[in-house]
């Protein structure tokens, strides 16, 4: 008797482990919330959600959809893990386990994938880029989205300023009435660190100019290059962080591992 009273104290759920996960995960759960808060929300003020056949009408990127979909993930793992681990409910634990392991297969087969075609993924955002140009003026966040990627790696299109002959208001085509016709977003422009106000006009004509005048005032090197330098610049801490991701997502594994071995345990001495 003594011996099947010791056995059955030995057989409990590790607090320490459920609380953890519990922890970690509401906060998942919300952070997931606000990302999924936030692209609905940008949604409703583009009147996307009121005319739901216009998401398809984008012919580029919408921005917006990294908050819904990351959101939604964020989501719907943070709350497995979270209930899984308060209820010591088995089943969510279990979907949280696969769900984030299928996550991690996922991006482990994206990163090989990447690093044996390079020459294909590269060809495949060049492309994306140059969609991208196209539907610049039909969607602010994808503009935004432009702008910021043009000033941060001062660049000018996927390969060079000419890539904007792609997006109907700037091509230099005679037919094209567009007060920016043969200019660039400013965005494209070399910033004065003497003003203080930026001159959103300051790309106007400017790829009427020779290729040495065109330096002065706007940057010439393509995006694609730009990141491929900025990517093998900060090799270690883009590295770093997706193991550091990695390693979060096998250490949430193994916890809601251990919390489902620790309540088959305990059930099994009922």
């Amino acid at each position: 008797m003594s011996r099947k009273h010791h056995h059955l104290k030995g057989a409990e759920v590790s607090c320490c482990v459920k609380y953890f996960l519990f922890g970690f995960n509401i906060l998942f759960w919300l952070l997931g919330a606000a990302f999924l808060g936030i692209g609905l929300w940008a949604w409703a003020e583009k009147g996307v959600l009121s005319n739901l056949s216009s998401i398809t009408d984008l012919g580029g990127f919408d921005p917006v959809w990294l908050f819904i979909v990351v959101g939604g993930v964020m989501f719907v793992l943070g709350f497995a893990g979270c209930i899984g681990a308060l209820r010591e409910n088995t089943f969510l634990l279990k979907f949280f386990s696969v769900f984030l392991g299928l996550i991690f297969f996922l991006e482990l087969t994206t990163g090989i994938l990447a690093f044996v075609f390079k020459d294909w993924i590269k060809d495949q955002l060049n492309f994306f880029i140059n969609n991208n140009v196209k539907a610049y003026r039909d969607d602010i966040d994808l503009q935004n989205l432009i702008d910021f990627a043009q000033e941060y790696w001062s660049c000018c299109g996927a390969h060079g300023p000419d890539d904007w002959n792609l997006n109907i208001y700037f091509n230099c085509t005679e037919l094209n009435p567009s007060r920016e016709r043969c200019g660039v977003p400013f965005s494209c422009c070399v910033k004065d660190p003497a003003e203080d106000v930026i001159n959103t006009q300051c790309g106007y004509d400017v790829r009427l100019q020779g290729e040495l005048d065109r330096q002065k005032y706007i940057y010439t090197k393509g995006c694609v290059g730009q990141f491929e330098r900025w990517l093998q610049d900060n090799l270690i801490i883009v590295a770093g962080i997706f193991v550091g991701i990695a390693l979060l997502q096998i250490f949430g594994i193994c916890l809601a591992q251990n919390l489902v071995s620790d309540v088959k345990a305990v059930k099994a001495n009922w």
